[in-house]
């Protein structure tokens, strides 16, 4: 099933969710926030057992955010309830009942890399590169990913990785403890399909069992620190530097 952007498929009890967006590099705007969500409600009401979510083509994971789109975001309301609003789907895809596995066919850069540490486990092909890159554009992650960055890397290394920008390759990345498995380009996609099915194929309502206890075990829903945490970005969002930077950007990509 494809609707604008996103495309779901479920076989032999595996769910996988592209973002699909190759104008945009799968960035994520407000109508990919709504189609992810009616994604994820088509998965609940199947029978899957693992859910792979992955970009289109193999340039990109998800870019980001939609830049464009959501340049129109001028106050501190709009930007709090923006950074809100795709946070819950995020926090929805860390806590969905159903192991979720981020597949990353290409970079996950600033809100691409929130994305991709929302899922419980990543597999990323070896050419791929991912940062919380969001200081180059003078603001911080909003969608929940700085608190689970420090939950699965350690304190210290997630306030270097977000304050520095650091965009590291796949095998640094590993190191980190940022992505869990590293494969060939050549194999990426029958890499990712065979620890899916792997997860899959045990026994009725395992994965969802498995996931539970683990989920109880370490949340990765901090809804306690939202107000917080949007306030924040908020903040940055609407101050001069942050739009001086996207300036910028935008001059650099203009064509000479």
């Amino acid at each position: 099933m494809v609707v604008a952007g996103v495309s779901t498929e479920i076989d032999a009890a595996v769910a996988v969710i592209t973002i699909d967006r190759p104008e945009v590099r799968n960035a994520v705007g407000f109508a990919t926030v709504d189609e992810l969500g009616a994604a994820l409600d088509r998965v609940l009401e199947s029978d899957a057992a693992v859910v792979v979510v992955r970009g289109g083509g193999d340039r990109a994971f998800v870019s980001g955010g939609d830049l464009k789109e959501l340049s129109a975001i001028r106050t501190h309301d709009e930007a709090a309830g923006m950074a809100s609003r795709v946070r819950r789907l995020l926090d929805r895809v860390a806590s969905f009942p159903v192991p979720v596995i981020a597949a990353l066919n290409g970079h996950a850069l600033g809100g691409g890399a929130e994305v991709a540490i929302a899922a419980d486990v990543r597999i990323a092909a070896d050419d791929i590169k991912i940062g919380f890159n969001q200081v180059s554009l003078g603001i911080m992650p909003a969608w929940g990913g700085a608190e689970r960055l420090a939950q699965v890397v350690g304190r210290g290394r997630a306030l270097v990785a977000i304050a520095t920008g650091e965009v590291y390759d796949a095998e640094a990345a590993h190191r980190l403890g940022l992505v869990d498995f590293v494969v060939s380009r050549a194999s990426f996609d029958k890499e990712w399909r065979a620890l899916a099915e792997r997860i899959a194929g045990t026994a009725p309502g395992t994965s969802r069992a498995v996931k539970s206890v683990v989920a109880a075990a370490v949340p990765s829903v901090h809804a306690e620190l939202e107000a917080g945490a949007t306030n924040a970005f908020a903040r940055l969002w609407t101050g001069d530097a942050h739009w001086a930077a996207v300036e910028a950007l935008e001059q650099r990509r203009r064509p000479g």
